[in-house]
C-alpha cells in the first residue's frame, strides 16, 4: 500500500532523515560475510579541512560505485577517515595560541601535541559531517585516522623495514624550505606566483690576467637573486660555446667575498640566453645543485649562506663579510636585506652592469636592473617565498620502489583510466628523484631514529630496540623530525584494514578494487601507494585507478580564493539538494576533461528530480504502487512490452557504462530513460488505460528506475521507494539490482517507436509553422507499411490524444497546401488548407532563414579570426561560439520547415 507523497518535492526535508536512518541501521555495510568483496578507500581529507567542490566530485563518483556494487549484492566497503595533515593542523593550533598571545615554544613537545589532540577531538570532524550531507555511504563504524595507534604502528614498521633494506637513508640535499614554518615541504605544497622583480647583470673578474677572445677580462653573469652570489661556487658555460672555450678550467674571483671559483663546462648553460654564462650556487638552486654535482662538488662541500629563517649566516669558508650576517635574504617589512646590499656593493665597486632602457619619449635611461615578471615559488601554508636549502633530511630511494609500479602499468596489472595519463605517469616514475620524507614539525609520526654522541643513527621500532643496537650505556637522543604526511597516507589501502596484522579485513578487502583520485595527486599519493603496496605486501593496491579532472569556475578558470570564484558545495546543496549536485557531477564527468560549474544545469537536475517526484504522485493517484517482483511482470499490451524492453536496454547500457567508468554516459542513460521514455512517453501512452496489467508493469518499471537511479540520487529514490509500498524490511539502499529476466520485444518496440516518431514529427512541424499545439488535423499515407497499418489500427485513440490527428487515411491526399512528415519509413501528408496562409508562412520562414544565415556567417568570420579568439575576453569568445551554434541550428530548422511546405 503506497503512502501519498506531498505535493512539493523538498530535498532538505528528506536528506537528513534518510542519512541518519541509513547510518543508524548499519546499512552502509550490511553483514554479507559470504558475498564477493568490493572495496574503495576514500582519499583521506585533511582533518582541518572543509568540503570543497573537488571533494564533492571525488566522493560522488566513489559513492556511485559503492552504491551500485552494494545493490549488486557485494560486500561493499568504503573505507573512510582523515589525514592528520602535519603542517596544516600544527598551524591551526599555533594560530589559536597566537590569538591568546601564546606560542608553541612555550610548551614542551608532549604538551603541544596534547593540545593538538584536544583540538582534533573538539573541531576535527567538520569535513566528515559535510560528507554525510553529500550522501556518502561510508563505513563510519570503522572511521580511520592516520595517527591512530594501529596506523602509527604500521607507519613505524614500514620506515624501519625500508631502512633495514637500504631504501631509506639520511642525506644532505636541497629541499623546498619554508622559512616561516621552518620545515621542508613537498612540491605539492609549493605554489608558483608571478611576481614583479628584477634581472641584474654583474661582472665577475677573470683571474691572473686571463681574457676572453674579445679581450674582456671578466665574464658577465645575470641573476634574479643577487644575494645568492655570496655562496657562488662556479660559473658554467656551454661546452660548445666558442666564446668561452679558452677559459674553461680557469677561475674568476667573486666580488664582495673574494672567493676563487672555477669556470666549468655544462649543458645547463644556454648560449642563446643572456651572455651564455651562468653563476652556480649549488646550495641554493635545484638546477645549480645538479651542475655542482657534475662539476665534482659533494653535497657536504656545497656552501650554505642562509639559516632556517632565511637570514644570512657565515659560509663554511668564512668569506661572507660581517656586514651581511644576520640580514634577511631580501627586503622585508621595509628593511633592506642582503639582496639590496649586494647590489649596492657591486654598484659601488663597478661590478654592476647597468640596464639601458628607453623612456616613453625614446630617451635612454640607466637602471640598476631589467624589470621582469618572475615565476616565484611560495609555500601554500606559510605564504612566503620558498628557499631551496641544503640540509640533512631522510630520503626514500623512490627509484628502486618505482620499478614494480611501472611494470604493473605496462603489463596491465594496474589500469589507469583514462589511458592518456599513462604517459605522464611513466615520465615521472622513470625520472623519479629521491623522496624527502622528513619534516621539521612536532605534530606527526616521529621518525623512529635515535642518535648517539657521534651522530650515528639507530633505527628501530622502539627506543629499547635502538638502545640494544647502540649498546648499554650509550646515551641516545631521538630524531626531532616527523614524517611527511604523504608517507603515512601511502599505506592507506592496507593499514586502514589492520595491516601489518593479517586481519580478516586485509584478507578479504586487500587489494582494493578501485581508486578514484584527482589527477593532481597522481604522483604525491597514487604512485606512492603503488610503491608501498608492492613493497609491504607484494601486491598492487588496486587493479584500476580512475583519474578525474578539476571542477573549474563557469568561465573555465581554476577556482581560487584570491580570484573570489570558489564555489561552496554546501551552498549548492542548500539551494538545489544533494541529489541534484551529485547528478550534475556524474553527468559532467567525462574522462580526460575538467568540469565547468553551471548552476543552471544543477537547477535542471533539481527539476529532473521534481519530474520524477510528480510522475510518482501521478502513479499513486492511479493506484500504482510497489512491485512485488524483481523480474518483469507478464505483459500483453504493446506499450507494456515496450517499456519492459526499455528497462532491459537501460540496465544493459548502465552496466556497460559503469564497467568502463563512463560516469557521464551512465548518468545520461538513466536521465533519458526516466525523462523521455518513462515520464514523457510511457505515462502519456497509458493514460486512461490503467488495467491491472498496466498497473503492475508501471509499478515495476518505476521501481527499476528507483534502483538504477539510486547510486546517483540516493535521497529522493529512497524516499519514493519507501512511499510506494510498505517495505521497511527491504530498503532501497540494500535492495537487489535490476534483473528483468526478460528480453526486448522487437514487435512492441517497432510499434511504439513508430507511434512516438509520428507524434514527435507532428509536434515539431506544428511548432516550426506556428500551428497551435492543440489543433486537430488529418493525415494521408498513400503507401503505408504493414507496421503503419497495424499501429494506426491498434492505437487510434492514442494517436488522436497525443498527435492530435483525428484520422490517418491510407489514400492519396487531396490537392492543395500541405506539409509532409515522416514516421519510420512512412511518409505522411497533412493538408493545411484553412489552417495557415502557406505563402505568408513561406515568406516569414525565408526572412528568418536569411537573417540567421547572415548572422551565422558573420560569427563564423569572427571566430576564424585568430586575433579575436586570442585577445578577446574568454566570456566574449564563449558567447560568440554559443551564438554561432544557435544560428547554425536555426538555419537547419528553418530549411526543414520550408521543405515541409514544398
Amino acid at each position: 500500500m503506497s503512502t501519498e507523497l506531498p505535493t512539493t518535492f523538498d530535498p532538505a526535508a528528506i536528506e537528513a532523515r534518510w542519512y541518519a536512518h541509513w547510518e543508524q541501521e548499519g546499512l552502509f555495510r550490511p553483514e554479507r560475510p559470504d558475498a564477493q568483496p568490493y572495496t574503495i578507500v576514500n582519499p583521506p581529507p585533511n582533518v582541518t579541512g572543509s568540503l570543497h567542490i573537488g571533494h564533492a566530485l571525488d566522493n560522488t563518483l566513489q559513492d556511485i560505485m559503492i552504491r551500485y556494487e552494494r545493490l549488486r549484492g557485494k560486500d561493499a566497503l568504503w573505507v573512510v577517515g582523515t589525514d592528520h595533515a602535519g603542517i596544516a593542523t600544527q598551524m591551526v593550533v599555533e594560530r589559536q595560541l597566537e590569538a591568546k598571545q601564546d606560542k608553541r615554544t612555550n610548551y614542551s613537545r608532549e604538551d603541544f601535541v596534547a593540545k593538538v589532540w584536544e583540538w582534533k577531538e573538539e573541531s576535527g570532524g567538520t569535513i566528515t559531517r559535510q560528507l554525510r550531507r553529500l550522501g556518502c555511504s561510508m563505513d563510519w563504524r570503522r572511521e580511520q585516522f592516520t595517527m591512530d595507534p594501529h596506523f602509527s604502528a604500521a607507519v613505524t614498521k614500514t620506515f624501519v623495514d625500508l631502512y633495514n633494506d637500504g631504501l631509506i637513508y639520511r642525506d644532505k640535499r636541497l629541499v623546498n624550505w619554508d622559512p616561516k614554518l621552518k620545515t621542508a615541504i613537498s612540491d605539492l605544497e609549493v605554489e608558483t606566483q608571478d611576481v614583479k622583480g628584477s634581472f641584474w647583470h654583474f661582472r665577475y673578474p677573470l683571474e691572473d690576467g686571463v681574457t676572453l677572445a674579445d679581450g674582456r677580462d671578466y665574464i658577465e653573469v645575470a641573476t634574479t637573486r643577487p644575494e645568492t652570489m655570496l655562496a657562488d661556487m662556479a660559473v658554467a658555460v656551454h661546452p660548445e660555446d666558442e666564446r668561452y672555450a679558452s677559459v674553461v678550467g680557469k677561475h674568476v674571483v667573486l666580488p664582495i667575498t673574494g672567493r676563487r671559483v672555477p669556470i666549468v663546462a655544462d649543458e645547463h648553460a644556454d648560449p642563446e640566453l643572456g651572455s651564455g654564462a651562468v653563476k652556480i650556487t649549488p646550495g641554493h638552486d635545484f638546477n645549480d645543485f645538479e651542475v655542482g654535482k657534475r662539476a665534482g662538488f659533494k653535497p657536504a662541500e656545497m656552501l650554505n649562506m642562509l639559516d632556517g629563517e632565511a637570514n644570512v649566516c657565515q659560509t663554511a669558508d668564512d668569506l661572507v663579510p660581517e656586514e651581511f650576517l644576520g640580514l634577511h635574504r631580501f627586503k622585508r617589512d621595509g628593511v633592506d636585506g642582503a639582496r639590496e646590499l649586494v647590489v649596492q656593493r657591486l654598484k659601488d665597486s663597478g661590478h654592476l652592469i647597468p640596464h639601458i632602457a628607453k623612456t616613453k619619449k625614446g630617451e635612454e635611461q640607466e637602471l640598476d636592473a631589467e624589470p621582469r615578471t618572475i615565476a616565484t615559488p611560495f609555500g601554500d601554508r606559510g605564504g612566503v617565498v620558498i628557499e631551496p636549502w641544503l640540509t640533512d633530511q631522510w630520503y626514500v630511494d623512490a627509484e628502486k620502489l618505482a620499478v614494480k609500479p611501472i611494470e604493473a602499468v605496462k603489463n596491465g596489472a594496474v589500469e589507469i583510466v583514462p589511458k592518456s595519463w599513462e604517459k605522464t605517469f611513466f615520465n615521472w616514475m622513470e625520472n623519479i628523484q629521491p623522496w624527502c620524507v622528513s619534516r621539521q614539525l612536532w605534530w606527526g609520526h616521529r621518525i623512529p631514529a635515535w642518535y648517539d654522541a657521534e651522530g650515528k643513527a639507530y633505527v628501530a621500532l622502539t627506543e629499547e630496540e635502538a638502545q640494544a643496537q647502540a649498546g648499554e650505556g650509550a646515551a641516545l637522543t631521538r630524531d626531532e623530525d616527523v614524517l611527511d604526511t604523504w608517507f603515512s597516507s601511502a599505506l592507506w589501502p592496507f593499514a586502514t584494514l589492520g595491516w601489518p596484522e593479517q586481519t580478516d579485513l586485509v584478507a578479504k578487502h586487500y587489494p582494493n578494487d578501485l581508486l578514484v583520485s584527482g589527477f593532481d595527486i597522481l604522483f604525491f599519493w597514487d604512485a606512492r601507494m603503488m610503491m608501498m603496496g608492492q613493497y609491504t605486501t607484494g601486491q598492487n593496491p588496486w587493479p584500476k585507478l580512475y583519474l578525474h579532472g578539476l571542477v573549474r569556475a563557469a568561465d573555465g578558470q581554476k577556482m581560487s580564493k584570491s580570484k573570489g570564484n570558489v564555489v561552496d558545495p554546501l551552498g549548492l546543496i542548500d539551494q538545489y539538494g544533494a541529489d541534484a549536485l551529485r547528478f550534475f557531477m556524474a553527468a559532467m564527468e567525462s574522462q580526460g576533461r575538467d568540469i565547468k560549474m553551471d548552476d543552471k544545469r544543477i537547477e535542471g537536475y533539481r527539476n529532473f528530480a521534481t519530474k520524477l517526484w510528480n510522475a510518482t504522485r501521478f502513479c499513486q493517484s492511479n493506484g500504482i504502487g510497489a512491485s512485488t517482483s524483481i523480474a518483469a511482470p507478464k505483459a500483453t499490451h504493446a506499450v507494456n512490452r515496450w517499456i519492459i524492453g526499455e528497462v532491459v536496454q537501460t540496465k544493459q547500457a548502465l552496466d556497460a557504462a559503469l564497467a568502463d567508468l563512463r560516469f557521464d554516459a551512465a548518468a545520461n542513460t538513466i536521465y533519458h530513460f526516466v525523462w523521455d521514455r518513462f515520464c514523457d512517453w510511457y505515462i502519456e501512452l497509458v493514460k486512461g488505460n490503467f488495467d491491472e496489467e498496466t498497473k503492475a508493469v508501471a509499478g515495476w518499471a518505476l521501481d527499476q528506475i528507483l534502483v538504477m537511479l539510486h547510486p546517483f540520487m540516493p535521497f529522493i529514490t529512497e524516499e519514493l521507494w519507501s512511499k510506494q509500498g510498505d517495505r521497511a524490511d527491504y530498503p532501497l539502499i540494500t535492495a537487489k539490482w535490476v534483473d528483468p529476466q526478460a528480453e526486448v520485444d522487437a514487435e512492441a518496440k517497432a510499434e511504439i517507436d513508430w507511434l512516438i516518431a509520428l507524434t514527435s514529427a507532428i509536434r515539431t512541424a506544428k511548432n516550426e509553422l506556428g500551428i497551435a499545439p492543440g489543433a486537430k488535423l488529418e493525415a494521408f499515407c498513400p503507401a503505408p507499411s504493414a507496421l503503419a497499418k497495424s499501429v494506426v489500427e491498434a492505437n487510434a485513440g492514442a494517436i488522436e490524444r497525443l498527435a492530435r490527428l483525428t484520422a490517418i487515411h491510407f489514400a492519396e491526399a487531396p490537392a492543395g497546401a500541405a506539409m509532409q512528415i515522416a514516421a519510420g519509413e512512412d511518409a505522411l501528408v497533412i493538408p493545411l488548407e484553412g489552417v495557415i496562409d502557406i505563402e505568408a508562412e513561406k515568406t516569414r520562414l525565408s526572412k528568418a532563414l536569411e537573417a540567421s544565415a547572415k548572422e551565422a556567417k558573420s560569427l563564423e568570420g569572427r571566430l576564424s579570426n585568430a586575433n579575436f579568439v586570442e585577445r578577446a575576453k574568454p566570456e566574449a569568445v564563449e558567447k560568440a561560439r554559443a551564438d554561432h551554434a544557435h544560428h547554425v541550428a536555426e538555419v537547419a530548422r528553418l530549411e526543414a520547415a520550408l521543405a515541409r511546405l514544398g
